[in-house]
């Protein structure tokens, strides 16, 4: 019998949601997700135009691949300017 109707079967339309899965816990707190978030939008590095993931791991204290997949889960890219530039295209 294939998983998901196993699951169906066992556990009704419950079991059809998603299951617990294996491994530890996560590891960093929604507060440290919101102080990279922060210090990302609101503020930049001394000598900097910008944040990388390697300043703001040394600032915070966690992983640079942490903070590059707390960037990439809120779409954050502060390399990338917002700026309005006027095209000179005929």
């Amino acid at each position: 019998m294939g998983r998901w109707r196993a699951r169906s079967v066992g556990h009704r339309i419950a079991g059809l949601g998603d299951m617990p899965r294996s491994g530890g816990p996560g590891t960093v707190t929604d507060e440290q997700v919101a102080a990279v978030v922060k210090r990302t939008l609101k503020s930049t590095p001394k000598n900097a135009t910008h944040w990388s993931t390697r300043a703001t791991a040394q600032e915070t204290g966690l992983s640079q691949s942490t903070v590059s997949r707390i960037w990439r889960a809120f779409g954050l890219q502060p390399h990338r300017t917002e700026a309005f530039k006027l095209s000179t295209d005929p």
